[in-house]
């Protein structure tokens, strides 16, 4: 058990996965007695002991986890509503693997030369964010000066509202077609997500333990639009690239996603179509990056 004695003794979220739920950190390790986040209120005190089931092990993190960014944005909701032609929905589990709907928006830069992207729900309430992550300093030289993205090997961190990462997506450096290995965080395999084709509409398949388990298949050319199936090749979840506005496409990289799933899926499958947004736009769309 990792010990962290620069972190003071109180309430925080139950690092075990449990819902709306706090656990007591007493300076050195997690202790057994947990809290509703509703009623946590001042300063904690120790609860009466309580009857739990056995808690693994877990390093605590050298600092209190930030909380989520306050208040929904509205031009989320014009997003998905509008643009995306989604109906408007009831708030859904509060996760990136809970959520029906999940919004990707990759910041606004004039040259790329760190990829990021907000994750946030159909409300606009963050649920995580999207970091490039294992760039040099001489890469960032080469992507300013040249558009060579597709020949270097790009990795992107997913991290939920804590900012602790949940996927890993490495995305090798390319000739034609790209490939995506998704991963955990401590290195252990998802699937991969690989293009298919070059001309035409474009096509993914999604694997996983050695075998398909789904496929991301392009409506028309542009590709921007996507139809997410399982490997019986019914519908599970959808992409659709949204419109930003002629100055924001013609002088910015940002490319802006909505990830609509039509039902909770098992896994890995779902972990692999929630990385889909961040596939399509690493494969696709920033290989013409810099001032080449």
């Amino acid at each position: 058990m990792t010990t962290h004695s620069n972190t003071p003794a109180g309430w925080y979220p139950d690092p075990h996965g449990a819902d709306r739920t706090l656990r007591y950190w007493d300076g050195s390790q997690w202790t057994e007695h947990t809290h509703a986040e509703q009623q946590a209120q001042g300063q904690p005190q120790v609860p009466a002991q309580q009857p739990v089931q056995p808690i693994p092990a877990q390093p605590f993190p050298s600092q209190v986890p930030a909380q989520p960014a306050a208040g929904p944005d509205p031009r989320v909701q014009q997003q998905v509503q509008q643009q995306a032609g989604v109906a408007a929905g009831g708030p859904g589990g509060g996760t990136l693997f809970s959520e029906p709907v999940l919004v990707v928006n990759q910041k606004a830069k004039l040259i790329e030369l760190t990829n990021e992207y907000k994750v946030m729900d159909q409300q606009g309430n963050q649920l995580g964010s999207v970091v490039q992550v294992g760039q040099s300093a001489l890469k960032k030289v080469l992507r300013f000066v040249a558009s060579i993205d597709q020949f270097m090997t790009h990795k992107l961190e997913i991290r939920d509202s804590y900012g602790q990462p949940v996927l890993l997506l490495t995305r090798p450096r390319k000739f034609l077609k790209s490939r995506v290995i998704v991963t955990r965080p401590d290195g252990q395999p998802v699937g991969e997500i690989a293009q298919q084709n070059v001309f035409g509409k474009i096509n993914f398949a999604i694997n996983a333990d050695g075998r398909q388990v789904g496929a991301i298949k392009a409506e028309n050319w542009r590709a921007w639009n996507f139809a997410i199936v399982d490997h019986a090749d019914n519908e599970v979840a959808r992409i659709t690239k949204t419109w930003e506005g002629l100055a924001k496409t013609l002088f910015t990289t940002a490319d802006n996603y909505v990830l609509q799933i039509h039902y909770q899926l098992p896994e890995p499958l779902l972990s692999l179509v929630v990385a889909t947004a961040l596939t399509v736009d690493t494969a696709l769309k920033q290989d013409s990056r810099g001032l080449g």
